[in-house]
C-alpha cells in the first residue's frame, strides 16, 4: 500500500498518512492522474486499519493553484475527454466523502480552485500565515465544484461564499479564521515543533472512537454534499462545451504566456 505514486508524495508515518501535492513547477497544480491518486490513496487509508488520520499538504511553497488547465489543450476527443474527466472527478470527491479516517487539511501556501473545494471537503483546516484561499470559478466560465455550492454557505454563510464563488475574491489566512473556514492560522517556524507533533498525537487517539465521532459528526451532510456534487458537475458538463468557457480558458493561457 501507498506506493507506486507519480502526483503526490505519499508517506506512511505510524498511524498518520502524510499525502503532498507534488508539482512545484506548475505549483501543485492537479490533472487527471492526481485525480486518480487521490481517490487511490483514500481508499488505501480506508482500508488500513493502523491509520487513522491523512493529512494533505503541498509540495514546496503552494498548496495547490488549483486544476491543471493546460489538460484541455491538443485534445483530439473533447467529449470523450470531458465525459471521463468528469467521471474521475467525481469519484475523487466521493472517495473524499465516503473515507472513514480523518481528512484534515494542512495549507502551507496559496491554495486555489478544487484545493480550496476539496480542503472544505476535509475534517479539518490549517492553515499557514502564507496561505490565502481563491475560488476564480466564474472567472473561468464554469461554477462552483466539490460541493462548495453547499459547504462554503454552510460554514461561512451566503454573503462571503458569494464573495469567493462568484466574485472570486480571495480569503486570507485571520479572515478565514474568522469566517470559521480555518479552526487555526500557524507561524511557518511552528511548522516542525508545534504543528506535526500535534498532528501526530492526534493520530495515537482510539482508532474506533474516531472514526465513530467522525461519523456522527459529518452523516448529517453527507446526503446534502453528494446531491451538491451531483448537481455540480451535472453543470461542469454542460459548461465545459461552451463558448464562454473556451474563451475564458484562452484568455487564461494568453495571459499566462506572457508570465
Amino acid at each position: 500500500m501507498f506506493k507506486g505514486y507519480t502526483e503526490l508524495l505519499v508517506q506512511k508515518r505510524k498511524k498518520l498518512v502524510l499525502v503532498q501535492f507534488n508539482n512545484p513547477k506548475k505549483r501543485n497544480c492537479l490533472n487527471r492522474s492526481a485525480y486518480i491518486e487521490i481517490t487511490r490513496v483514500l481508499c488505501e487509508a480506508a482500508q488500513d486499519d493502523e491509520v487513522t488520520i491523512v493529512v494533505f499538504t503541498g509540495v514546496g511553497d503552494f498548496y495547490t493553484a488549483g486544476n491543471d488547465l493546460s489538460q484541455y489543450k491538443n485534445i483530439d476527443d473533447l467529449e470523450t475527454f470531458i465525459t471521463e474527466s468528469t467521471k474521475i472527478f467525481k469519484e475523487m470527491l466521493k472517495a473524499f466523502t465516503e473515507c472513514p479516517k480523518v481528512l484534515i487539511s494542512l495549507i502551507n501556501g496559496p491554495c486555489i480552485g478544487i484545493g480550496a473545494t476539496l480542503a472544505c471537503l476535509s475534517d479539518m483546516i490549517w492553515c499557514s500565515e502564507n496561505a490565502y484561499f481563491a475560488t476564480p470559478f466564474v472567472k473561468l466560465g464554469i461554477v462552483p465544484e466539490a460541493a462548495s455550492s453547499y459547504m462554503f454557505p454552510l460554514i461561512m454563510g451566503r454573503s462571503k461564499a458569494t464573495e469567493m464563488l462568484l466574485f472570486s475574491e480571495k480569503l486570507l489566512p485571520y479572515e478565514a479564521l474568522q469566517y470559521h473556514f480555518v479552526s487555526r492560522v500557524y507561524k511557518p517556524s511552528e511548522l516542525n515543533n508545534v504543528i506535526w507533533p500535534k498532528l501526530f498525537a492526534f493520530s495515537e487517539l482510539p482508532p474506533e472512537s474516531l472514526q465513530i465521532s467522525k461519523k456522527l459528526l459529518r452523516n448529517h451532510q453527507k446526503s446534502n454534499i453528494l446531491q451538491a456534487i451531483d448537481a455540480e458537475c451535472d453543470e461542469l458538463y454542460k459548461r465545459f462545451h461552451t463558448e464562454e468557457f473556451f474563451n475564458a480558458l484562452m484568455q487564461f493561457n494568453a495571459k499566462k504566456s506572457k508570465l
